[in-house]
């Protein structure tokens, strides 16, 4: 039995199916997605969705979706779904579905009277290319299929709607054709593995509403453009492929393009392999480069979630490789804006004060995974520049204090994760020295030592790292540690905010601490009782002044709520990490246990994927993007830690 699939009673149920949703991706930062029923419910839906590098690398959408009519003695039974305005469901042809199976690739298996047609799509790793495999399993008689393209060619955060200015015409191409509908896009090339017969019907498809967008109160109907329909006539046991890509492909490679694609495909028959899966498709490859996504479907390069979800989504899988080629990509531009003030224009956030030290985390678990000689040999001198950069205070937001503990300015640029804004100001102005950062800096120094210790050379750096470390390891408990047993979330000045939020889980979640055994476990007993849910850490207590667990509403109401209370799963890393080294192998069971809701979550929302946030609330509905990189490394990592721990 797959362990993704979806039976007929779930499937014609819209209530129940459309809220979940597949994804596939390329590697290349193209990506097709959609509902399992294949309605589109947002306006970055789209069955071609893919980046434009002289557009800012956003990821555009070309082709919206592609219609399939049955025709059998002149009757037709359209297998579309699309919802109109008012909420009108039509042509209804989720009604024909019998199975959704996504174990290797997504496979739809519709029935209309005696026909039975499957369907089955994937993406070509590295090209921007979608292939749609149509099978016809039965027929007792004559039987054709035709395909209406439903074309959008706008950046997926936008909406299309009815134009004189598009270009109309679509030239005929070997076994297809082809459209550009405006000036500085690509143009995509439609073809199938069999010559079908083309029927230019040009009409805009108007008022067409995606219903996730009503939910989040921002703009959600478009009109998109159908030039015609192809016809072809199938057999019963013939398949035909579909290919919609931005260069021409010989119809007469299709079947063995596909054969081989299918061919690398890990199956998702287990928690593991879903998100392995899921891993992968946030590597972005372009060129010699190598980079890592946030998420989908609005994610872009950013230097903080690379940093931090590169171990998860790379090591832990056995991905050793990639890890070192997304961090030399991302350490030079870390460099450069060390040595020169340089911004990426690839990697975003490189210049915030933290990066520094997600980087050096970054490095110290390939030195756990890997093993502290190859990191040495490979990252000692990375190590050395950053550490020294910080200390000798180059970062423009990042201050040595005189007792050793850094500080940073956050009052009106977010400086930490907790990065929401509204009306130009953020959310949660965490500013002076924060927890987490303080944290990171002593367990860098202490790694940062041990990396370099058999190096001659660098002695005179370890004494110095060392000697930094000792000297704020007072200061740190002093400043943080209250007498409510818990670390204060951040100290500025006089101030020091009392919300009991998850950034101290981090603090006693890494390998060294500046806190003994019985001080960490105070500060975990409190993470136990006030932050812990199914789904993660709550970014907020319950019981901390304006907690808002629920992730709705408005944007104004969402950016709001975004870091008061909603749970991260991200955060589960740290937190399993800080209970296994206070209970060793008597908390291996409790944290296997603790998985187990994100296990659930792999039929749920972006099926075989983690959501970038869930409701700090039952029953912990996921929101935001439907599949985040930070969420589904650390859960990944836990995976690792829990294995070895076994071993």
């Amino acid at each position: 039995m797959s362990y993704l699939k979806f039976d007929k009673n779930l499937m014609i149920n819209l209530e129940q199916s459309l809220p979940k949703e597949m994804l596939r991706t390329n590697q290349a930062g193209a990506y097709h997605c959609t509902s399992i029923v294949d309605c589109n419910t947002r306006k970055q839906h789209g069955l071609l969705v893919m980046p434009l590098s002289h557009k800012d690398y956003r990821p555009h959408v070309l082709l919206s979706s592609l219609d399939v009519t049955v025709i059998q003695h002149g009757a037709p039974f359209n297998l579309g779904l699309h919802r109109y305005r008012g909420g009108v469901y039509s042509p209804n042809g989720h009604k024909y579905i019998r199975e959704f199976d996504c174990e290797s690739v997504p496979r739809t298996t519709y029935r209309v009277g005696g026909v039975i047609l499957t369907k089955e799509k994937i993406f070509i790793s590295k090209e921007n290319r979608l292939l749609i495999r149509y099978t016809l399993v039965d027929a007792h008689s004559a039987t054709t299929l035709q395909f209406r393209p439903f074309l959008a060619f706008r950046d997926s955060n936008e909406l299309c709607v009815e134009n004189t200015a598009l270009n109309a015409e679509c030239p005929e191409v070997n076994n297809g054709v082809a459209s550009c509908m405006y000036p500085g896009y690509p143009t995509l090339y439609m073809q199938f593995s069999r010559k079908p017969e083309w029927h230019y019907d040009p009409h805009w498809y108007k008022d067409i509403e995606y219903v996730k967008d009503l939910e989040r109160g921002v703009p959600y109907t478009e009109d998109l453009w159908v030039p015609g329909y192809f016809s072809v006539p199938i057999k019963k046991g013939e398949s035909i492929i579909f290919s919609a890509g931005i260069d021409e492909v010989s119809p007469r490679s299709l079947n063995k393009m596909y054969e081989n694609e299918i061919a690398s495909r890990t199956c998702r028959t287990s928690f593991y392999n879903c998100l392995k899966n899921s891993a992968k498709q946030l590597y972005l490859v372009d060129g010699d480069k190598e980079y890592m996504l946030s998420g989908y479907p609005w994610g872009t390069v950013l230097a903080r979630n690379t940093f931090m979800s590169l171990p998860g989504n790379t090591l832990a899988i056995g991905h050793r490789q990639d890890f070192e080629i997304i961090m030399d990509t991302a350490s030079r531009a870390l460099l450069a804006f060390m040595a020169t003030g340089e911004k990426s224009n690839r990697i975003h956030g490189i210049d915030l004060p933290d990066i520094p030290l997600w980087a050096l985390w970054a490095v110290q678990q390939y030195a756990k995974m890997e093993g502290i000689d190859n990191a040495r040999e490979r990252y000692a001198s990375l190590v050395t520049e950053i550490l020294d950069y910080i200390l000798d205070g180059r970062h423009p937001n990042l201050f040595v204090l005189d007792n050793g503990l850094i500080s940073t300015d956050g009052s009106h640029v977010p400086a930490s994760w907790m990065n929401s804004v509204w009306d130009g100001r953020p959310v949660v102005p965490r500013s002076g020295m924060l927890v987490e950062f303080n944290a990171l800096l002593y367990n860098a120094l202490m790694f940062g030592a041990g990396l370099i210790e058999t190096n001659e050379a660098l002695a005179p750096n370890r004494e110095r790292w060392l000697g930094h470390a000792d000297k704020m390891k007072q200061p740190f408990v002093d400043t943080f540690l209250n007498e409510s047993g818990y670390l204060y979330d951040y100290v500025d000045g006089n101030y020091a905010d009392p919300s009991v939020r998850p950034n101290m889980a981090i603090a006693i979640g890494l390998d060294y601490s500046p806190l003994d055994r019985r001080q960490r476990k105070g500060v975990l007993d409190v993470v136990t009782r006030e932050l812990l849910t199914p789904k993660g850490l709550r970014s907020l207590s319950p019981r901390s002044y304006g907690y808002r667990p629920f992730y709705l509403g408005s944007p104004q109401e969402r950016e709001l709520a975004l870091h008061q209370g909603p749970a991260r799963p991200w955060l589960m890393g740290f937190y399993a990490e800080a209970y296994l080294r206070v209970f060793g192998m008597s908390g291996v069971s409790y944290i296997d246990r603790m998985l187990i809701g994100f296990e659930d979550e792999m039929s749920q929302g972006c099926i075989g994927s983690l959501s970038q946030l869930y409701d700090g609330n039952p029953p912990f509905q996921g929101r935001g993007a439907i599949s985040h990189a930070t969420n589904i490394a650390e859960v990944l990592r836990t995976l690792y830690t829990l294995k070895k721990y076994r071993q």
